[in-house]
């Protein structure tokens, strides 16, 4: 079974929604009822507030060009348009990011569980804090935004907002929606930045991997320097000497040296320096000891309470993205090029909503020319184009998550040798068609507390004393920059507006969280890179524990607090480095050693370092680059895991024919990863079965390989020691397997897995049949709804090429099994959830296109339309200019003010 967990399990609705069956059958009733909710494209309708008409023109994609007089009405405009494509599922997302989902769907355990933790964690209050930092301009554009809303859902009944209000109205009392709050879209983008949050996962492993092995060189064997993958960051030193600039002397990072340290007496410290970890007792100052797995049960805990939070954005090893941009100088238009293609969670519908923000002429009242990827629920674009500059995003990856280790006396922490009061608030979790539930929210200085919720357990003194009665032990508490109020939403308008690099830079300055990479181009000629995001900085701790946040750390220590955060001045930066090319693809983004301190857990650049490659390869060949170039980049389906393990592979010896015929495959196997690609198939599942055979026997389930680039890494490691302990496998009994008996055995596992599952002829084998996506509606989608349901609502299957950490990043999890639980998934998580190319020659001749379709609502002709286009790597026209949206205008929709 995975050990990660989806939006809502299956369980969402129960038998009693197969009365729905006499909504969606084929029948005229049923027709009427999922048209209903289909918005109006053309023709002229009011809308309260405008101060002139606005002119929605849709192409044969159905996005919406939207042209107005002010920026005003252009948000007012916007707010109507999302609200008219996509309201049920900005209505979900308010929910969740509020901590109300059980208000919407009812009395269910998972939604039970998200609204708990996240009413934990207070986004909607750091929300609302935001709303006094940010600028009165943002204030006015998300308040016009608020107003188009909120007249979209005056006009319509709940039933004519979304076929999912009428489906979830056969288990659950469904009320009117409420009126759509500034702070709602404001909400948002703490969900967005959790998704993208950094390396807390392998914080958390770490530990979690050293309860087991208890040996902290053979965990960090598992998380290796970046510099193992030898591939190149974002900024070299040639492109600092050639116009980047880095920061200067701040944070403390340092290599590993053990996962706890030995603080003073004075600080209430620890005994050993393995106390956060088992074994090893933990002495605070004035307290008893604790029995050391008491730490490693906190920490698990936290794991199991931080998965019940649903993923809106992102999640596991597929979160990622490519991105470059390319001068002038080796480009066939003699200007900029640009590419981005964001992997993301995968959904119907897709996370992104396309869109075009024009003002008629540029004026202080009417400020925006921008085109791009929206977020429903929030205005403006996320990623995207104006007349002068374009710009795409990808996962910084910094590290602004650390976890705590308290030291807890019932409604105490131990803290500088005191014991401080937890902080304790109660929220009340309404249920639909259930109880209400109060819910006991706790928190250090550092922090929420995680561990505790969910009722898990924190581990109780062995022998209770007078002293410290039952209850004392650990917890752990989560430091997040994202849980401080910032002004990301500042940096949004200000990245739409941006028309050079000092612009971008002072965006960047906003644009607190999530950490993320800006590529950006400009009209003019320039390339350029800017490292935005709100980084800690942490004191240099002389101890056995890592101070630069890869471990969890001692709460009770203050010299492990953090001590501030980078300077924006100070992040790196580039303009137009000699090269004449950016890859930004979440690899390291400056060498070792180079200041800022951003992290020690990157994605190993596998997919960065390919793109440089195939740039390089047509740069040295002299032949320029195209808009059609950079779409075939992004659709490459080259294996860099081939690269590196064939060669072991390969010299294996098997002695049974039939395993043999399998091997054969990967001889002529051209190392890329087709939908008909027998070589393919078998080689993932080989990939999948050495990584079983290899780890999971030593590690917990909550850790097993994902197989992303982190592992390939590590493998490609072993394979130099062939007599490796991790090769070993622990389940047999007085037998020590090497490294060429575990490639052997998934060689042969691997073919008999293909022959059940493809059949027993090789040359039938195709990588499509098995790695498969199947977009899936957040709430409608699961097993458990009635199969008419989940045809109409989920887009049908597609075979995909390409595979984890290849450009065409269609992420699968090696640790997962599929539905009868007899077969490893290798099912789609992650991928591009969407494309464009961007010609700074030409803002017309960019390109493209996006994981479904337009629209939210299903059944609807823009639904999923865009599926097959976006699965062959192809894409669509992406106008700009007012003629050449008039000339792909196929709907117009006039917008009038009315009193």
């Amino acid at each position: 079974m995975s050990r990660r967990r989806t939006v809502l399990r299956r369980s969402l609705i129960a038998l009693a929604s197969l009365l729905v069956l006499v909504v969606v059958g084929v029948t005229v009733a049923g027709v009427m009822i999922v048209r209903k909710p289909f918005p109006q494209a053309d023709g002229e309708v009011g809308l309260p507030g405008l101060r002139a008409e606005v002119s929605v023109q849709r192409d044969a994609q159905g996005v919406p060009h939207i042209y107005a007089q002010t920026s005003a009405d252009l948000f007012r405009a916007q707010g109507y348009v999302h609200a008219q494509d996509r309201f049920f599922e900005m209505d979900y997302r308010r929910h969740v990011t509020a901590g109300r989902l059980s208000e919407l769907v009812g009395n269910n355990p998972d939604a039970i569980s998200a609204d708990r933790v996240i009413r934990t964690f207070g986004w909607r209050k750091v929300a609302e804090q935001e709303w006094d930092l940010i600028t009165q301009e943002s204030r006015d554009h998300l308040t016009a935004y608020a107003q188009g809303v909120n007249a979209y859902l005056e006009s319509r009944s709940t039933s004519d907002l979304g076929l999912e209000y009428t489906v979830l109205g056969v288990q659950v009392d469904v009320a009117d929606p409420e009126p759509w709050d500034p702070i709602d879209s404001l909400a948002w983008l703490k969900a967005m930045a959790w998704d993208l949050r950094g390396n807390y996962d392998d914080e958390l492993d770490r530990a979690l991997v050293y309860s087991t092995v208890g040996d902290v060189a053979k965990v960090e064997e598992l998380f290796p320097p970046y510099a193992d993958a030898g591939n190149a960051p974002i900024l070299d030193s040639a492109a600092l000497d050639g116009g980047a600039t880095a920061g200067t002397s701040v944070g403390g990072g340092f290599s590993a040296g053990g996962p706890l340290p030995e603080p003073a007496t004075s600080r209430g410290g620890l005994a050993s320096p393995d106390a956060l970890t088992p074994p090893g007792p933990v002495v605070p100052a004035d307290g008893p000891s604790v029995d050391a797995p008491a730490a490693a049960a906190a920490i698990s805990a936290a794991h199991r309470v931080l998965d019940a939070v649903p993923h809106t954005v992102a999640q596991g090893e597929g979160t990622g993205s490519n991105s470059w941009v390319v001068s002038g100088a080796h480009t066939a238009t003699g200007k900029p090029m640009l590419a981005n293609d964001p992997h993301l969670a995968l959904s119907a519908p897709s996370i992104w909503s396309q869109v075009g923000l024009h003002c008629t002429e540029i004026t202080t009242e009417c400020q925006f020319d921008v085109s791009g990827f929206s977020f429903s629920g929030f205005p403006g674009v996320v990623i995207g184009h104006n007349a002068d500059l374009a710009w795409g995003l990808t996962n910084l990856g910094a590290d602004v998550t650390d976890f705590f280790v308290e030291a807890i006396r019932e409604d105490q922490y131990l803290y500088d040798g005191e014991w401080l009061p937890i902080t304790v608030r109660s929220e009340v979790v309404r249920i639909n068609g259930g109880q209400d539930l109060t819910v006991e929210i706790r928190e250090t200085v550092h922090g929420p507390l995680v561990s505790s919720e969910l009722g898990e357990t924190v581990a109780a003194l062995r022998t209770p004393t007078e002293d410290a009665p039952r209850g004392t032990g650990y917890g752990v508490a989560l430091s997040w920059t994202a849980l401080t109020p910032g002004r990301t939403a500042d940096a949004v308008f200000a990245l739409n507006r941006a028309a050079n690099a000092a612009d971008v830079a002072a965006a960047a300055a906003l644009f607190e969280v999530p950490s993320q990479n800006i590529v950006f181009a400009t009209t003019s000629g320039d390339i350029g890179y800017q490292a935005p995001g709100k980084i800690p900085v942490r004191g240099d701790v002389d101890g056995p524990v890592p101070s630069d946040g890869s471990w969890p750390r001692p709460g009770w220590d203050s010299a492990y607090d953090w001590q501030g955060f980078v300077e924006p001045a100070d992040m790196p930066a580039a303009l137009n480095p000699p090269e004449g090319f950016i890859v930004a693809a979440n690899q390291a983004v400056l060498e070792a050693g180079e200041e800022p301190f951003l992290t020690t857990d990157w994605d190993y650049g596998y997919r960065s370092q390919r793109i440089r490659a195939l740039l390089e390869g047509q740069i040295a060949a002299g032949t320029p680059l195209t808009v059609d170039s950079m779409a075939a980049m992004q659709a490459d389906d080259w294996s860099p895991y081939a690269d590196l393990l064939l060669p072991a592979l390969l010299d294996q010896d098997l002695d049974d024919e039939f395993a043999a015929e399998g091997q054969e495959l990967l001889r002529t196997w051209d190392e890329t990863t087709g939908r008909d690609s027998a070589g393919a198939a078998y080689f993932n599942a080989v990939w999948g079965n050495l990584l079983q055979a290899t780890f999971w026997d030593d590690l917990p389930e909550l850790v097993w390989p994902d197989g992303g680039s982190t592992w390939l890494t590590v493998v490609a490691a072993l394979l130099d020691d062939p007599t490796s302990p991790w090769w070993d496998d622990r389940t047999t009994v007085n037998v020590v397997e090497t490294r060429d008996e575990i490639l052997g055995r998934a060689l042969v596992d691997a073919r008999l897995d293909l022959t059940r599952t493809l059949g027993k002829d090789p040359a039938h084998w195709e990588w499509g049949r098995l790695h498969r996506l199947e977009l899936e509606h957040p709430v409608l989608g699961g097993d458990s709804i009635p199969a008419p349901v989940r045809a109409l609502v989920n887009p049908r299957p597609v075979g995909m090429p390409g595979g984890s950490s290849i450009v065409n990043a269609t992420a699968w999890d090696a640790s997962t099994w599929d539905a009868t639980n007899q077969s490893r998934s290798f099912a789609v998580t992650a991928g591009p959830s969407m494309r464009m190319m961007v010609d700074l020659a030409d803002l017309d001749a960019s390109r493209w296109v996006v994981v479904s379709g337009t629209s939210g609502h299903p059944g609807h002709p823009h639904y999923a339309d865009q599926l097959g286009t976006w699965a062959d790597g192809e894409n669509y026209p992406w106008a700009f200019t007012r003629a050449a949206v008039d000339a792909a205008a196929k709907d117009t929709l006039t917008l009038r003010p009315t009193e």
